[in-house]
């Protein structure tokens, strides 16, 4: 199904399950939960999504492209590698702290990959691969101003960045703190500005 052409009672459903993919994850709902929620019968939403699986790779594939346009955005509109960076944690500080978005759903989803269905599971590698590749290209421009001292190469430190924002998100979580995702991040940044020095 082409999210782009989805009516609004199949995105209103969309929308919910995405809510609930990053709090409960992808076993831990169902469409019952979906049909509480959006007040439309089950039978309804196997109209619009005849399986899980569809519904949830939906999901996943609006939720990467809304990403890939937000990365472009930044990219096109903040020159600064720094700012470029801290943009992009600040939108997640953000989401945590006023709770519209408490939690990336593919990193909810990453640590069920083992269990989930090879369509979805294959949407979160993707996700995380576009991802990286924004991260390498933000951490490149920056070293080659002499704003950024990778310890390695761009792509090993994008991921290492990428788990860092992720387990700051983790640390919101666990302590039910949203400054503990700001805490985390900054630390990670910083010691890619110290390791210039």
């Amino acid at each position: 199904m082409n999210f782009a052409e989805l009516s609004p009672k199949a995105a209103e459903i969309a929308d919910c399950a995405q809510g609930l993919l990053a709090t409960r994850g992808y076993n831990g709902f169902s469409y019952a939960d979906i049909s509480e929620a959006v007040r439309i019968s089950k039978p309804s939403i196997h109209h619009h999504f005849p399986s899980k699986v569809e519904l949830v790779q939906t999901v996943l594939r609006r939720y990467r492209e809304h990403g890939r346009e937000g990365l472009a955005g930044l990219q096109r509109m903040i020159p600064d590698p720094l700012e470029r960076l801290r943009a992009y944690t600040g939108y997640w500080e953000s989401c945590i702290r006023d709770g519209t978005a408490p939690f990336c759903v593919c990193a909810m989803l990453g640590s069920e990959l083992p269990a989930l269905p090879q369509l979805v599971a294959d949407e979160v590698r993707a996700h995380f691969m576009d991802l990286k590749a924004w991260l390498t290209v933000v951490l490149e421009q920056g070293a080659a101003k002499g704003i950024f001292g990778l310890r390695t190469d761009a792509a090993s430190e994008a991921m290492a960045l990428m788990a860092t924002v992720h387990g700051g998100m983790l640390a919101a979580r666990v302590h039910g703190d949203p400054e503990a995702f700001a805490t985390v991040v900054q630390q990670g940044v910083k010691q890619l500005l110290a390791a210039k020095h």
